[in-house]
């Protein structure tokens, strides 16, 4: 049974080789779709089994989003709000998520999440990334992992997200238990590791010891560096192949270059700069430099509690410096590389059939409308996964 997406008015492919730019664009396309796939990418009017009408509007790739943390109890709206009075971020605020995360049980934990998941679709997100690291104790991380495993099969044990309460004064203590015993039982539930390699959290001696433990218990690395201060985390990240270091705020002209050189993705946040009120990443440096930039909402209850990507595309485009193209690269393509994928991202003969239909001639209008819900609807494997209810998807044999 094939399908065609057809009577796309602007197609963004996101595979040069098919189209005009970085982006790969058509216009007047369609995109025939089967078992879950896309095999080929054509003028519209093409035929298949069944047709999916886009009513000539603009179809993205399904925005990758590489770096969540959907799991987690609780709410820190006080927190916001203190800091927009004027307080300061600081990492140890996850302390309070633990706690209520804790508390919670395996039901509620799940419904959260699966809710957030759902909110992250209706944004046009058909991939994402979700790390554990709101427990901090070795049942509560495996639990953490196997709930995010139900929604994903990109889940990162982040154990190392901050040194838990009973804990402090003896960091090195906590590393050894997040190295062997907790890293024993979240392995088999994911697929990446993660420190976080900041001041508050962990130094870079710290981080090195649970990213090697990580890798040889056969995980993908990622790191969270550079969120508050210039620091050793971007080198030791790039040192080790880490898939991508993320956040990036703060980065030396060396942490530019070594980004640059490797095959290290540097995944920015806008929206935890935006919600801590610090300076943006340094994007403009990074893509003159060369290196492989990816943009991701950060969703989690103190620093960024959003699951809005095109909100994150528009304070890239207003605030680091970014084109639309390459913000809405960063935003698909972008992702997929951060995690190692070539199946999701882009919608070329090969790549999961995942879909964006805005509800809107082109993607420029995700920077253009900034706030306005332009997804139309959203297609996950080639079958709709959501639909705004405006946009009457007509399905039949053709």
């Amino acid at each position: 049974m094939s399908t065609v997406l057809d009577n796309v008015g602007l197609l963004v492919t996101g595979e040069p080789s098919l189209g005009e730019g970085a982006l790969g664009v058509l216009r007047d396309a369609a995109v025939v779709i089967a078992e879950g796939r896309v095999v080929a990418v054509e003028r519209a009017g093409a035929i298949a089994d069944a047709r999916i009408d886009a009513g000539g509007r603009c179809v993205i790739p399904g925005f990758v989003d590489s770096h969540t943390h959907l799991v987690f109890a609780g709410d820190r709206a006080d927190e916001f709000v203190a800091r927009m009075a004027g307080s300061a971020y600081e990492a140890g605020g996850i302390r309070s998520t633990v706690a209520a995360t804790r508390a919670a049980d395996t039901t509620e934990l799940h419904a959260l999440a699966a809710r957030r998941r759902r909110e992250a679709l209706r944004a046009g997100i058909t991939h994402l990334e979700i790390k554990s690291g709101y427990a901090l104790d070795v049942p509560g991380e495996q639990r953490l992992c196997t709930v995010a495993s139900s929604l994903t099969d990109d889940v990162t044990f982040l154990g190392a997200h901050v040194v838990p309460a009973e804990f402090l004064g003896r960091a090195d203590e906590y590393v050894s238990l997040v190295c062997g015993e907790m890293l024993a039982a979240c392995a088999p539930h994911a697929r990446w590791i993660d420190v976080f390699c900041e001041r508050g959290a962990f130094d870079a001696d710290q981080s090195e010891a649970v990213l090697c433990a990580g890798r040889d218990a056969g995980l993908g690395l990622r790191v969270h560096a550079g969120q508050l201060e210039v620091g050793r985390g971007v080198q030791l990240a790039v040192s080790l192949d880490a898939a991508s270091v993320d956040h990036c705020t703060w980065l030396s002209d060396d942490d530019v270059d070594a980004l640059a050189a490797s095959a290290t993705v540097a995944t920015l946040l806008p929206a935890t700069d935006f919600c801590t009120r610090q300076r943006y990443p340094p994007a403009r440096r990074l893509l003159d430099a060369g290196a492989t930039v990816a943009l991701a909402t950060n969703c989690n209850p103190g620093s960024s509690y959003t699951t809005s990507i095109a909100f994150c595309l528009a304070l890239a485009v207003r605030e680091m410096g970014m084109t639309v193209e390459e913000a809405l690269s960063a935003a698909t393509r972008g992702g997929a590389t951060a995690l190692r994928r070539e199946d999701v991202g882009r919608l070329a003969p090969g790549a999961r059939a995942d879909a964006v239909i805005l509800d809107a001639p082109s993607y420029t209008h995700l920077v253009y409308r900034p706030g306005v819900p332009l997804v139309a609807a959203v297609l996950v494997g080639g079958e709709l996964a959501w639909g705004n209810g405006e946009l009457q998807i007509a399905r039949s044999a053709g």
